[in-house]
This record gives structure tokens, sequence and C-alpha cells, in this order.
């Protein structure tokens, strides 16, 4: 007898504004969680301004359609996932109006995932079309709100709490990203964009803390090279590895 698949479950990694890190943090956070033992896969949902082919090393892969889905490529320890860096022309813009873009979401997310159980879904920042049609026709399961710790990124990730709140969907907790700088040479740590603000905003909106990501020259490297620090040892991958506990232990909550 055949073990019952589970269903999929669809994780949102969200932001009010752009800059943030958010799609770093999502690359990373799927390989994390793929190696506390999740069966996980990815989807870069920023249509206009695709990046996770880059960060997972995947640019060089097409896609193919089987029954009228696409089967998703292979990206960093294999991980199942699909962006459309994968399907247009690189540097391609499109200029797509709000049914197009939706359309293409709804190809991404119902794909053939095979046994994968949870999807991170890499949003786009801000409020508009994909955020609707990801709350009203995809129904995460969870959301994680990523921030800088400076007042004007918190107001923009209040903005991305509030979306989610009215449409019903958990919120899994906030991540603070870029937070502290420790100096290469000296190893003095500063704090270029402020300190514990998206923590205080986490305590204001009475959602968990996530934990915190520096901002680090190698954290850059990698990303760029398609060899994220979470697929490694270390510090940094420590730190990911941290926030992927957190959100795998509300996983198995829910």
């Amino acid at each position: 007898m055949t073990a019952e698949r589970r269903p999929l479950r669809i994780l949102a990694v969200a932001s009010g504004k752009g800059g943030v890190g958010k799609s770093t943090l999502s690359a990373n956070l799927a390989i994390a969680l793929h190696r506390l033992g999740f069966k996980v896969g990815l989807v870069d949902a920023d249509i206009y301004g695709p990046s996770q082919a880059r960060l997972m090393g995947s640019e060089d892969q097409k896609p193919v359609a089987r029954d009228k889905k696409l089967s998703p490529v292979s990206g960093v320890m294999g991980i199942p996932m699909l962006s459309m860096a994968h399907l247009v022309e690189p540097g391609k813009a499109l200029a797509w109006r709000g049914p197009m873009v939706s359309g293409a979401l709804g190809q991404l997310i119902d794909a053939d995932w095979g046994d994968t159980e949870w999807l991170v879904v890499d949003l786009p920042p801000g409020t508009g079309d994909i955020q609707l049609s990801m709350v009203q026709k995809h129904k995460p399961a969870g959301a994680v709100i990523v921030s800088t710790p400076q007042d004007l990124a918190l107001i923009d990730a209040t903005r991305a709490v509030s979306l989610f709140a009215q449409a019903g969907v958990p919120m899994v907790g906030l991540v603070e990203n870029m937070s502290g700088y420790a100096c290469p040479h000296c190893g003095e740590i500063s704090d270029p964009f402020g300190q514990g603000g998206a923590e205080a905003a986490a305590q204001d909106l009475a959602m968990p803390f996530l934990g915190r990501i520096p901002l680090a020259i190698d954290i850059r490297r990698r990303s760029d090279a398609g060899d994220p620090p979470a697929a490694g040892e270390g510090p940094h991958a420590d730190a990911f590895r941290a926030i992927a506990q957190k959100v795998a232990d509300w996983a198995k909550a829910n």
C-alpha cells in the first residue's frame, strides 16, 4: 500500500519594501529547512525581478512541462525550485499586467512538486497583485516577514503583516536582516541600520521574533556565487539554521 501524500503547504516570505534581503533569506531558509529533514521546494514569485536562479545556482536550467504542469529544476542540495528566470531570456524585461502576473504565479505554484511538503515562496516587496493572488488563491499556511532594523523598513514591514492578518494567514514570525556589521579587519561590531528594531516591532505586533542575520560580505559573496551560506558551516550558516529551527518548530505544531 502506498503512503498517502501530504498536501503541499505554502510558507510565504514577504517584506513591505525592497532591498531588505528577503530573497537571500528565502534561499537560505529553504536550504536550512532541507538540512533539518523537511521536503521543501522554493518558488521565486518575484515575476518582474527574479533572483533565486542566481542564488540557488540553477541559471542554466530550463523546466519542462508534463501534462500541462511544469517540472521544477534542481537548485543547491537538489532542492526543487522554479523562477521566471528559468523561463525567460536573461535580462529581459516583462511588461505584464496584473492578470498575466497572477497566471504566471499560478503556473509556478501549481507545478509538479512530487513529494515536496513545504513550498517556500519568495514574494516580491509590497502589497500588490502578486501578494493578493497569493493570499486569495493559494492561501499560505504561514508567513515570515523580513525587515532591516531601521524605522522606514519596519513601517513597511508592518503593512505586510497587516495584509496577511486581514487574509487570516498565520504569522510565523519576523526576521531582522542586516543586523550588525563585523569589521573584517578589527572585528568591531557596528550597526549601520540600527539595532533591535525588528525585535521591538515583533513585540509590538504580538508576533514571534525569529532571529537576526548579520550584514556580512561572506553572505553577499556566496549568494552571488550560487552557494548560499546555509549550505555550509560556520557562524552565518548557524544564524540561518537557528531561524529555520524556529520555523520548523512552528510547522510541526501547525
